[in-house]
């Protein structure tokens, strides 16, 4: 039998030991079980000289450590990773990846790590990417800067898919929505909660921000032009009105950069005014786009009802769009109240091509669901294995 004196720190007064107490000659002193009461009997204990089996305490401290693996466990099926917990902790971790600025700009390397779980995130369930961005009440307006860059950066992606282009200009117009507003970040947060219009000062520093923000990129090591370029450009105009340098002629990625970055401005809130009805911003796009490739890509990818949509049914019912279908007029919808305009307890999914439950319009008053969490709309919504992830994006809907 080999020993091992025994720590002062082992033993907790009060509580049953672990295992056998032994003198140095392996006679037993304590049995498991015992009870130190206190300070005074385990003075003399040690004192005396006390120590266990090594194999006995390793025996324990490997049943310790099962039995912590096993309150983990628990712990996480109690609360388990989901894509609405990853999708309330993007602005978060985006905050992060920007805390050093301007000082140290994030790498490249964590720039494309961070686009590329935004992707995996938005293709596991677009419907739900889409819910993000429309149901903002719960948003706090500090992160406003973080949670903008995020939603024009989906917008750019599912926009940019639908116009079928190139992987490689797809991925730097992603890299250009995340890294746009790079300098003004911060800012923007403030602007949202302030309850007065733009200051002066804000306006010299929004002006300044996308040249800053090519800057910036340029020293940390991006050289990828069609990013650069759409950042440069992206608040410029085909008739010159536009800033820092009044230009015309705008790289596609730039004017699209410049639709996703106003559209999901429109359709934020703050605190000096409410989110712009999808319905209203994007006959607005329409209007300023004539009609173009980008803006009917917008208004094809939200739908005329999209996800987080709060919708009047013909049965009476109010619920809110959780999936799109392949008719922009009937999607998927989660009734939240009974026939009478009653809140229910449970949601009850209805199919809005049915007569029955079609679509009336749109519901101005969200006070039904300012602080009702997706898992009510959706259920509860895992993360599907690395492995299958691929084979679990959604179908692109055609034109």
């Amino acid at each position: 039998m080999k020993l091992l004196r025994l720590p002062r720190s082992k033993v907790r007064l009060g509580e049953p030991l672990p295992w056998n107490v032994r003198d140095e000659s392996t006679r037993l002193l304590l049995s498991r079980g015992h009870i130190v009461e206190s300070e005074e009997q385990l003075d003399a204990l040690l004192t005396r000289g006390a120590f266990v089996d090594i194999e006995e305490a390793r025996a324990v401290a490997h049943l310790a450590d099962l039995a912590e693996k096993e309150r983990a466990n628990i712990s996480a099926l109690k609360r388990p990773e989901n894509l609405f917990s990853l999708w309330d902790q993007s602005a978060e971790e985006m905050y992060k990846l920007m805390a050093k600025l301007p000082e140290a700009p994030p790498s490249l390397v964590q720039l494309t790590d961070f686009a590329t779980r935004l992707i995996d995130l938005v293709d596991q369930d677009v419907d739900m990417a889409l819910y993000h961005m429309v149901r903002q009440e719960s948003a706090h307006l500090y992160y406003y800067g973080y949670n903008h860059a995020i939603h024009a950066s989906v917008l750019c992606l599912l926009m940019a898919r639908r116009l079928q282009w190139p992987q490689a200009r797809i991925l730097s117009l992603v890299h250009a929505a995340l890294t746009m507003n790079m300098p003004i970040l911060q800012l923007q947060g403030v602007m949202a909660e302030q309850d007065e219009p733009m200051r002066e000062s804000q306006k010299t520093q929004i002006h300044a921000h996308p040249e800053l923000a090519v800057q910036w990129l340029t020293e940390a090591g991006v050289t990828d032009g069609d990013w650069l370029t759409a950042i440069a450009q992206h608040h410029e105009h085909a008739d010159g009105n536009g800033y820092p340098q009044g230009r015309t002629d705008l790289t596609d990625l730039a004017v699209a950069l410049r639709v996703a970055d106003v559209f999901t401005s429109k359709i934020s809130p703050r605190k000096l005014r409410a989110a712009l009805p999808i319905q209203e911003a994007a006959r607005q796009l329409f209007r300023e786009d004539h009609g173009g490739p980008l803006s009917s890509a917008v208004i094809k990818e939200f739908g005329l009802y999209p996800p987080g949509e709060v919708v009047k049914l013909s049965s009476g019912e109010i619920g809110i769009v959780m999936r799109r279908t392949d008719s922009v007029k009937c999607p998927l919808v989660a009734a939240i109240t009974d026939d009478k305009g009653h809140p229910t307890v449970h949601t009850v999914q209805r199919d809005t091509s049915q007569a029955q439950y079609a679509i009336v319009g749109p519901v101005a008053d969200k006070t039904l669901v300012a602080r009702m969490p997706p898992e009510r709309i959706y259920g509860y919504q895992q993360l599907a294995p690395a492995s299958t992830q691929d084979a679990g994006k959604l179908p692109h809907r055609p034109a």
